[in-house]
């Protein structure tokens, strides 16, 4: 399945030439921010730069994947395209990886042929295959890192001993690290855990100490770095007052506002570039905060259209057939879901209760910020496997005739 998966993406980076990435605006669409930021470190300016220019230090991203890419960068050249198939490649092999924890998981939820389906339905899926053949982004690395922790989470209480809660420890470190907006799963993860181990009458504190001395210790160097940069204390990333901002304001409509953003706005990046980014971001959550408490009925009309746009597709689209296709997609495999969560609670299926937990959980900052459909790439492997519990549990109470039966 990996390699077939491998295969596929690689083969669609080379025939759509979808590492000839467009040069424009100063190969700003060449990784966006991940690119600036890579750039920055590969020319020996350190983690910065995340706009055009030489701007100064940034915490608007977390440190794993730019990291990555600037030693591609290092490698390869800058903004080049030996470069950009690197980065795709290494995206497409992320994606691919991520067959193997998802076959594990569905076989031990939902038994061994919804775990094969669900590892190949992955291989071929759509917006799987997309992301990470044309973004030059974290996203599959953090789909990968997810399953792997999911996984993880659910088979935690077989295991003797502190390793597995060092492996826990430094997963999660490594995942909050590559995509803070994952944090959010963490209180959750680690709750099922404990639960499990005081379910089979086992220890379990000292190895959740243990795990947690391992995760401070993975974003310790981090958030120093951070301290001594800006003066305060910043946990992972610190632009969620422009991500909110972004969301909501004057002429908010439940999407992105894109045309904030100081890459694209001049205005935007000048303030930015003056006031500093802390400043900046302090004052994007300020002016969000105002416009949330002075109209309250319409920030929750807002979030109401975040979550339907989240789980039925973003209209925002210049190609309406597009947009409409992509729409449907999306409210046929969200459905499958919610039915396959449904059901899987009702039957009271093993590890029923940790998808419903991601699911929740996950999406809830992008309710009250901005959807994007890549965000909900993170937890589409539940989508696929969930959907096939349907398809595997109607085949066990519909099962096919034998070969050669005659109708009576």
């Amino acid at each position: 399945m990996v390699i077939v998966a491998l295969a596929i993406r690689v083969l669609v980076i080379f025939a759509f030439h979808t590492y000839r990435v467009d040069h424009g605006l100063q190969n700003y669409n060449f990784g966006y921010e991940m690119g600036r930021i890579g750039r920055a470190i590969a020319q020996g300016r350190g983690f910065s730069d995340i706009y055009h220019g030489a701007i100064g230090p940034t915490s608007w991203e977390p440190p794993v994947y730019p990291y990555l890419v600037g030693g591609i960068f290092k490698i390869f050249g800058i903004y080049s395209q030996r470069s950009a198939i690197a980065l795709l490649t290494i995206n497409g092999f992320f994606s691919a990886l991520t067959c193997i924890p998802i076959f594990l998981i569905a076989r031990r939820c939902f038994g061994e042929k919804a775990g094969i389906a669900s590892a190949w339905t992955w291989a071929l899926y759509p917006w799987a295959i997309y992301w990470c053949t044309t973004w030059i982004w974290e996203t599959s690395l953090s789909t990968l890192l997810l399953a792997a922790l999911f996984w993880l989470t659910l088979t935690m209480e077989e295991h003797v001993g502190f390793k597995s809660w060092i492996q826990f420890g430094l997963l999660w470190g490594v995942t909050v690290l590559s995509n803070a907006s994952l944090t959010s799963f963490l209180p959750a993860s680690g709750l099922w855990v404990a639960h499990g181990y005081a379910k089979r009458s086992k220890r379990w504190l000292g190895g959740a100490v243990i795990a947690s001395l391992v995760f401070f210790a993975c974003l310790t160097p981090w958030e120093i770095r951070n301290y001594r940069t800006f003066g305060h204390f910043i946990f992972i990333r610190g632009d969620f007052g422009e991500q909110l901002r972004m969301g909501n304001g004057p002429g908010a409509r439940g999407t992105w506002m894109i045309s904030l953003i100081p890459s694209r706005n001049k205005a935007e990046f000048a303030k930015y570039a003056s006031m500093g980014e802390v400043a900046y971001a302090a004052e994007q959550k300020q002016e969000a905060v105002q416009f949330i408490k002075e109209d309250p009925r319409r920030f929750l009309v807002l979030c109401v259209k975040r979550f339907l746009y989240y789980w039925g597709g973003n209209p925002r689209s210049p190609i309406w057939q597009t947009a409409a296709l992509e729409n449907l997609f999306a409210i046929a495999t969200s459905t499958v879901c919610f039915w396959g969560l449904i059901r899987s609670l009702r039957k009271r299926i093993p590890g029923a209760w940790l998808f419903f937990w991601l699911i929740l959980l996950y999406p809830a900052v992008y309710y009250i910020t901005f959807p994007n459909s890549r965000y909900r790439l993170p937890i589409d492997p539940y989508i696929v496997m969930l959907g096939m519990s349907l398809i595997a549990e109607n085949k066990r109470t519909h099962p096919l005739p034998p070969s050669g039966a005659r109708l009576r």
